[in-house]
């Protein structure tokens, strides 16, 4: 296979992509990787629109299009209004990335309020059932679709203190393996995408918090001496959507630099 053969085959060229929570942290990776393998893509972020616009100005950068569509996620209408703004714009809606979430109060089970649980319910759980439910129709109608959920090693760490965030993270990935079967005779692949900590504003926060150092001292002691990076993430979701990546569906992938093996087990 020629070189050109390969590029053509990991190529997203005349693709359409929305990206939930793409403007910032793991999202903005996602964002620049597909429209660096060629994509359109629609950003939807709920707050800070200048980094919004930043992404957007880095893609049409590139001599990519895309657009920036402020939207609560968790408002069903609002989400089935950028589905249809997005094949207004491109005529049609390829790739899903549900990467939206928020992070919980780090309370045990017992201390923390049903508020919190329906809080996170709402934005993980729903919000990406709702983008889910929205885009179907097209993907079904085109014969061909890429589902992706951004998940989270919590859902096997498991850390005390951690029950919201844990439990709408493992609801997702539940819901993400049944739409694959669901799904599969239409053409439609869904995978499950579950970073482990992150090098973004929210994970540089979660170690200042938790051990009072930044992340960067703390990399002598991670897998490859680093971090994990939002184009990591990114580079894995433009591979699963691409032709290469085209016979896996269902699953879920760890990034987390082997940092977790022999513990799924335990």
């Amino acid at each position: 296979m020629s070189n050109v053969q390969k590029e053509k085959r990991l190529s997203l060229v005349g693709r359409v992509a929305i990206v939930t929570g793409g403007n910032r942290g793991i999202g903005s990776g996602i964002s620049l990787a597909l429209a660096k393998a060629g994509a359109s893509v629609v950003i939807c972020y709920r707050r800070d629109e200048a980094a919004a616009k930043d992404i957007t100005a880095k893609i049409e950068g590139m001599g990519k299009k895309a657009i920036a569509l402020q939207a609560d996620i968790t408002d069903c209408d609002k989400v089935k209004e950028i589905a249809a703004k997005t094949v207004d714009t491109f005529g049609k809606v390829d790739i899903l990335v549900n990467n939206a979430g928020i992070a919980s109060r780090g309370k045990n089970i017992l201390d923390t309020e049903a508020e919190e649980f329906h809080k996170l319910m709402e934005v993980h759980f729903f919000g990406a059932l709702h983008f889910t439910q929205a885009v179907l129709p097209h993907m079904r109608k085109q014969g061909r679709g890429d589902i992706h959920f951004i998940s989270s090693l919590e859902t096997i760490a498991c850390l005390p203190g951690h029950g919201p965030y844990v439990m709408a993270k493992a609801a997702i990935e539940g819901m993400a393996k049944v739409l694959a079967k669901e799904e599969l005779q239409n053409n439609i692949r869904v995978n499950i995408i579950a970073p482990g900590l992150v090098e973004t504003e929210m994970g540089r926060r979660l170690v200042k918090a938790n051990v009072g150092r930044d992340i960067k001292e703390l990399y002598p002691t991670m897998p490859f001496r680093r971090a994990c990076q939002p184009s990591d993430i990114g580079n894995l979701c433009a591979f699963l959507c691409s032709e290469d990546g085209g016979y896996i569906s269902g699953h879920v992938i760890y990034v987390d630099g082997g940092g977790t093996i022999g513990q799924m087990l335990v």
